[in-house]
């Protein structure tokens, strides 16, 4: 019996599911950043109170690095499922785990009330928000990418990357409105854990536009191929061991792409923070105002950079990207040292935007380097181990070198010998644009990573 043809995708269609997948993601990502905001600004004197303040964020920025090294093995479970049982299940279950957590944080009692038991709480807490961003970002992008078309894929596929710039504005904008209207006192005695409790709102909001709509065509098809292909006796192969077996290049390929774009963006808002307050000695205000308007604009442009991969390629795209981040490494903190708001906001928003050259086009990139079997892993895997020594790690060198040094000028070193190799990453990697994602790029054994090959029909039909 032959695989189902799979469905055409309809306008109404393809809008419901990026509604849906942008709304989870950034529900999501509301709840990561929530986190790194807190860390940067509350966390250290709550549940790491210490005599010196760098040494306090420090520890707070550890507990943060610890919801990245659970994202792995977030990516590789629900990777693994995703591409058995299909991509919609796991993107609720995820929602459920990461808001469940968030709205514990807000519970939370601190170091003042039960001592070494509020950090450890804290820790494993985020530990669950990391093992649910792990398989969230796979699942929503290749709904999106599943759905859509090959000529358009680079601008609708964008759409969940904006949920993260779209969860920092909505995590950023509700602390910096506490700020506003609170005393300092009565944020850290109550006030940071408004924002927390409002997730359990959040995730019946997007629990509801998730449940309506469809699993992913390209997946049913692949679906109803393996069970063919098992009812003929055909051995069942686990996607992760298959991914790494057939298509490792993709994986080392996502990571040396995301690497750049992954330190640029938490040095920018998580970092920022710490050195707007402790280093130059301004209010919080200042940099979370700065970070609010910043993702503002990312969140509006990173469709457009998206679109602009469907026209003239990812990688193009990608290293307008990582180019201008090399430099702005440089010009990032001598605006910062100025202590004007304005220039702080600049050069948040410029940074922004060099960085969402790098992230719009990402999740198509991504997408069409892994064939359907085992696409949710391989995207899972390569984007989350790509997060353990990028995002993990960039705040907590960052501050390290501040207190080390005392100047930015490490910092800058730091984040510009990362999007150089994300630089070098993609000039070596070939086109993916076109790519039919319903089609099987990669012979059965052979080690040949799905960025690599490009539908030659598809490829023609786009220029």
């Amino acid at each position: 019996m032959a695989a189902p043809a799979t469905p055409s995708a309809t306008p109404g269609n393809i809008r419901r599911v990026v509604a849906a997948s942008l709304v989870g993601t950034t529900i999501e990502w509301y709840d990561f950043f929530l986190y790194g905001s807190a860390a940067a600004l509350v966390f250290n004197k709550l549940f790491f109170p210490s005599s010196e303040p760098l040494v306090g964020t420090l520890l707070a920025f550890l507990t943060y690095a610890i919801g990245f090294a659970a994202r792995p093995l977030g990516g590789v479970v629900f990777g693994h499922y995703g591409d058995k049982i299909g991509r919609k299940k796991l993107l609720i279950l995820s929602l459920l785990m990461m808001g469940g957590a968030t709205f514990a944080m807000g519970l939370l009692p601190t170091h003042a009330s039960i001592g070494v038991g509020a950090p450890i709480l804290l820790t494993l807490l985020r530990l669950l928000q990391g093992f649910a961003l792990g398989g969230e970002w796979g699942g929503a992008v290749l709904l999106v990418s599943e759905h859509g078309d090959d000529k358009s894929r680079g601008f609708w596929a964008s759409w969940p990357q904006a949920g993260a710039p779209g969860g920092n504005l909505l995590a950023t904008g509700v602390l910096a409105l506490l700020a506003a209207v609170q005393s300092d006192e009565a944020f850290l005695a109550w006030g940071w854990r408004v924002p927390f409790l409002l997730s359990g709102v959040l995730v019946v909001v997007g629990l509801w536009i998730r449940v309506s709509v469809s699993e992913s065509p390209v997946f049913l098809e692949a679906q109803a191929r393996a069970a063919e292909q098992a009812a003929a006796g055909a051995k069942e192969k686990l996607p992760v061991a298959e991914v790494f077996r057939t298509n490792w290049r993709g994986v080392l390929t996502a990571i040396g792409t995301r690497l750049g774009e992954n330190i640029s963006y938490y040095i920018l808002t998580a970092f920022l923070l710490v050195y707007v307050t402790t280093h130059l000695g301004l209010s919080k205000s200042n940099g979370l105002n700065a970070v609010l308007i910043g993702s503002a604009v990312h969140f509006v442009t990173i469709p457009a950079w998206g679109a602009l991969s469907d026209r003239i390629g990812r990688r193009p795209v990608t290293l307008i990207g990582s180019v201008g981040m090399t430099g702005w490494a440089f010009a990032f903190f001598a605006m910062l040292d100025t202590k004007s708001f304005p220039a702080i906001a600049a050069a948040v928003t410029i940074g922004l935007l060099f960085h969402g050259a790098m992230y719009g086009p990402q999740a198509a990139f991504i997408s069409e380097m892994f064939d359907t079997t085992v696409r949710y892993s391989g995207a899972s895997m390569g984007s989350q181990l790509a997060s353990i020594i990028g995002g993990a790690l960039a705040p907590i060198v960052a501050v390290e070198l501040l207190k080390d040094y005392g100047a930015s000028l490490p910092v800058s070193l730091y984040l510009a010998a990362a999007v150089v190799i994300t630089t070098l990453t993609v000039l070596v990697a070939k086109e993916t644009r076109g790519r039919d994602l319903a089609r099987n790029h990669t012979p059965a054994g052979a080690a040949i990573p799905g960025a690599r090959q490009i539908d030659q029909r598809s490829a023609s039909a786009t220029g």
